[in-house]
């Protein structure tokens, strides 16, 4: 049997055909200006006729002499009425130029003289030609000419911004991300003004080639940030990145860490006080989330609507959240600790009371914490996967008919319902969901640690932990910071808001280029009841 012929992909590699059909390499392949030879190689390269979603729209230029031409394009992805008034109107009707007569190749007479599109491309490369396509614009080709025109013709249907699902706010901006790519660079060019904001733009992928966009304020992020970030993403090999999730398991330092090393929101205005702090936002086509780098584990910890309360009130929710952190990790295991080696450390008429509930209870504590910490994942992990209200209603009458039910049978003791339903709102205050599963996840190695060793256990697995996390980096970041001798910077808002007046500088361990947001006198009548001027820096 002759065996198949080996075909070289898109990313040097190869591998055998299916059914002996042609995978074309584009590689830099320019174009020939045979438009025969060009529209066949195009043809191949989409599948053509196999594959009836490719349109290849030929037709005559109206000049004088006449042009042969054909523009290419995807059904569903292009805006026909665009294409009507800005394409094949001015192409075929409106154009009245005798082109032999005029100066200039005819690519470039039909882009100065013809086209009204605003945003036109000229390029020589078939890649270049087929990413186009793939993006939704139309793609020109001229019998004789060695270039081709791609046509902003963008027009498939999209969701529109909507609130955020999860990072809801009570005062500030109700807007989120969407899954379209320019929707996204447009909520945070139109809430921040700024021509220092620059986006850079790469090709994701060997089938996909989907738009990634990294955004920073140039003059504030420090160049080898961006030299990192754009090193990691030019070495991310693979066919396709579907979401902002799979970028982030390319992207992070360490890929088995207990906590995330990248921040991923939804909020278009946190994007923005993260750039202007001297950080990158990565922007993924087709994911509403963006992702930001590096991040801190206090800045994880942090939301929006911290910065759009009084100083007073956004620091007191930040100990609120420091102390759901702590209850969702260490509460069961502490119960169990207590409860089975400590029995001193209990006032005698709780301890009493515990050991009246759980006197008819057949099951050791261990065992009763475990039984109820897997109900309350199910439940859980079910009210998130059935659709609608139905979901909610099943996670709240769920939970509370299961506790009844396991109290009335004497499965579990009452205050083990209390101690789990305190572990679960602790994790609710968790803003980052990384960050939530993971402390899901390490909440039970601290359960089986204080059955076994007691308070030594949880000691020795808290000194673990916290020496996995220090050793852990956010792109060159340590994940810590500005904790270890690390430092902050002066007036920085880590972890303790100061008033906004006093908000001066940006996070020195990231190393900016600018250390200050404002000034040291920033207020009419100066900081702190001193006197001052606006603008005065003493």
């Amino acid at each position: 049997m002759k065996p198949k012929p080996l075909i070289s992909n898109d990313n040097g590699s190869s591998r055998e055909s299916k059914d002996n059909e042609p995978i074309i390499n584009t590689g830099n392949l320019e174009i020939t200006g045979c438009l025969d030879e060009d529209t066949a190689f195009l043809r191949k390269a989409f599948h053509v006729p196999k594959n009836k979603d490719v349109i290849f729209r030929e037709f005559s230029l109206g000049i004088n002499p006449p042009v042969r031409a054909n523009a290419v394009y995807i059904e569903g992805l292009t805006d026909k009425a665009l294409q009507d008034d800005s394409v094949f109107q001015p192409l075929m009707l409106l154009s009245r130029l005798r082109w032999d007569t005029e100066e200039g190749e005819l690519h470039e007479i039909v882009h100065k003289k013809l086209l009204p599109g605003n945003q036109i491309k000229v390029v020589s490369e078939y890649r270049k030609v087929i990413d186009g396509i793939l993006s939704g614009d139309t793609a020109i080709l001229f019998d004789g000419g060695k270039k081709a025109l791609i046509m902003e013709t963008k027009g498939w249907e999209h969701r529109s911004v909507e609130q955020p699902g999860i990072e809801r706010v009570v005062r500030g901006p109700h807007e989120a991300f969407t899954e379209t790519y320019r929707v996204n660079t447009a909520l945070i060019r139109k809430a921040f003004h700024s021509p220092d904001l620059v986006t850079e733009m790469v090709k994701l992928g060997y089938k996909d080639r989907k738009n990634c966009g990294m955004m920073y304020l140039q003059g504030v992020v420090n160049p080898k940030l961006v030299k990192e970030a754009k090193k990691r993403l030019d070495q991310i090999k693979t066919d396709y990145i579907g979401a902002s999730g799979l970028l982030e398991q390319f992207m992070e330092n360490n890929t088995f860490a207990l906590a995330p090393q990248v921040l991923t929101t939804e909020r278009p205005d946190r994007v923005i006080n993260h750039i202007i702090e001297g950080r990158i936002a990565i922007i993924l086509d087709g994911s509403p989330h963006v992702l930001i780098l590096p991040m801190t584990f206090l800045s994880i910890l942090q939301t929006a609507e911290d910065a759009y309360l009084r100083w007073p009130y956004g620091s007191i929710l930040r100990i609120i959240r420091a102390l759901g952190v702590f209850l969702g990790l260490f509460l069961p295991g502490i119960y169990i600790a207590v409860t089975a080696y400590h029995h001193e450390m209990i006032p005698t008429d709780l301890l009493l009371a515990i050991a009246g509930s759980r006197e008819q209870v057949p099951f050791p504590g261990v065992v009763e914490v475990l039984i109820m910490e897997l109900s309350f994942e199910l439940i859980r992990e079910a009210g998130i996967r059935i659709p609608g209200l139905i979901g909610t209603t099943l996670g709240i009458v769920g939970a509370l008919i299961l506790g009844q039910a396991a109290v009335a049978a004497k499965i579990v003791s009452p205050i083990l319902i209390v101690v789990v339903a305190v572990t679960a709102i602790g994790s609710f205050t968790i803003p980052n969901h990384n960050l939530v599963m993971s402390i899901r996840f390490v909440r039970f190695i601290y359960i089986i640690l204080g059955a076994t060793l007691g308070v030594w256990g949880l000691v020795l697995g808290f000194f673990i932990h916290l020496n996995h996390l220090a050793s852990l980096k956010s792109f060159q970041v340590p994940f810590l910071s500005p904790m270890g001798g690390h430092p902050a910077g002066p007036g920085t808002d880590i972890f303790w808001r100061r008033p906004v007046w006093e908000q001066k500088g940006r996070p020195g361990f990231i190393d900016p280029l600018q250390d200050k947001v404002q000034p040291n006198v920033s207020r009419y009548g100066g900081n702190r009841n001193k006197g001052g001027k606006p603008g005065d820096d003493s």
